[in-house]
């Protein structure tokens, strides 16, 4: 579901507590068993808890989630709250702990292959996909569908808050 390159929202969660942000740098690794690659910075609240948990969430958001995706991205979950100030609505995981954040196009439940040099030196987190689906519309016959619709379309992360899908550029700003 990653091969087309979108950017991600990746969650977590360890005793009660949870923490969402967003990553542009992730990739699929192989089919069988099906293992992603996501780069988490050691200094973000969200790697903190999947250190803690060795567990987490890949949701694919769509475009009508660019300014959500920006604005994760920019505050510290350490600080706040991300779920409560940007309203963010989630369900528990089917296999995993960490939330899936309503909303997305698909979602990667994901368990860490522990490979504590590679992760403290570069923040690369190895992991085994253990639960995956996407919305009927949006992933068929194991290929994303092209989307009329800009805001059902995938992001893809330029810097500096800007995304674009396939359709065009979207601009955004992160809340303050």
């Amino acid at each position: 579901m990653l091969n087309h390159g979108p950017t991600v929202l990746v969650s977590s969660q360890h005793e009660g507590r949870r923490d969402v942000m967003a990553a542009a740098w992730n990739m699929p690794l192989d089919f069988s068993p099906p293992k992603v690659a996501v780069v988490i910075d050691k200094a973000t609240y969200t790697r903190e808890l999947v250190d803690a948990s060795g567990e987490f969430v890949l949701a694919v958001p769509c475009a009508a989630q660019a300014q959500l995706t920006a604005d994760v991205g920019h505050v510290s979950g350490r600080e706040v709250d991300k779920f409560k100030r940007f309203g963010i609505q989630a369900q528990p995981g089917q296999k995993v702990d960490a939330p899936l954040i309503e909303g997305c196009l698909a979602w990667l439940e994901c368990v860490v292959y522990p490979e504590p040099y590679v992760e403290h030196r570069y923040d690369l987190f190895l992991a085994e996909v253990v639960s995956a689906w996407a919305e009927d519309w949006a992933f068929v016959n194991g290929r994303w569908v092209d989307q009329l619709e800009v805001q059902r379309r995938a992001l893809h992360h330029l810097g500096a808050g800007q995304f674009f899908t396939s359709g065009g550029l979207l601009v955004t700003q992160a809340a303050a």
